[in-house]
């Protein structure tokens, strides 16, 4: 190799280097985020099928310095992908939505659209994965690779006490986001695992598929934000 080959390559790998720490400094991504190769190809099909849906990472609802933050796995093709708001516009965030209201971390009328005016009391949700993937499957270097930016959102939120993972992708990317071992935080709905000055609190998903099947009840789901609201207050 060259001096001046040498020289670009340092270069090249100081320039990456910053790129690195600067998206991992930052809570969310950028809309045209390109660290998972997938996940870009997949985004540019739809926005080339639908070029009115959000169709780009999908950032955190609600305020940084809100005591609880909610965890999903990744954004819904037709849901928070197409509306650019977590949870918003498929059958998933009508029963969230309706618990948040329900326990007091939501106020409003939840419709299913990003400007309906529903508004987060002490809340913020969040996904392990910001984009949405191919029959909602992230792949584990994508969740790896995206959980940068769940460790900046909870460095970002000074006043976190309570964290809700709904489902085991969203569970064990949240439990290496706290530097939790495994073993010791294993996902159960309605378990709570102490990491220190936060709870996690364990949930299946509130998806359709869940609800149908009665893996998931509304009765059960509600129970784990009562317990929130319990220990919050």
């Amino acid at each position: 190799m060259t001096t001046t080959s040498r020289t670009r390559s340092a270069s090249a790998s100081r320039s990456q280097s910053s790129a690195a720490t600067a998206i991992a400094n930052h809570p969310e991504p950028e809309r045209d985020c390109p660290l998972c190769p997938r996940l870009v190809e997949f985004r540019e099909t739809i926005r080339a099928r639908e070029p009115g849906w959000h169709n780009a990472p999908v950032q955190s609802f609600g305020d940084r310095n809100a005591a609880l933050l909610i965890v999903g796995l990744a954004p819904g093709l037709q849901g928070a992908n197409r509306t650019g708001r977590p949870f918003t516009g498929d059958y998933a965030g009508d029963l969230l939505y309706a618990t948040l209201i329900a326990f007091g971390f939501a106020k409003g009328v939840y419709q299913a659209r990003p400007d309906d005016g529903l508004t987060l009391i002490d809340c913020r949700i969040s996904n392990a994965v910001r984009c949405v993937p191919p029959q909602n499957k992230p792949l584990p270097i994508e969740i790896r690779t995206c959980r940068q930016f769940l460790n900046a959102t909870l460095a970002d939120m000074p006043r976190v006490r309570a964290i809700v993972a709904l489902g085991r992708v969203a569970h064990d990317s949240t439990v290496k986001a706290l530097d939790l071992r495994a073993a010791a935080a294993p996902f159960a709905h309605g378990a709570v695992h102490d990491a220190g000055a936060v709870k996690l609190y364990d949930s299946y998903h509130c998806s359709r598929y869940n609800t149908n099947t009665g893996v998931l009840t509304p009765a059960m789901f509600e129970s784990v934000f009562a317990k929130v609201r319990a220990d919050l207050d």
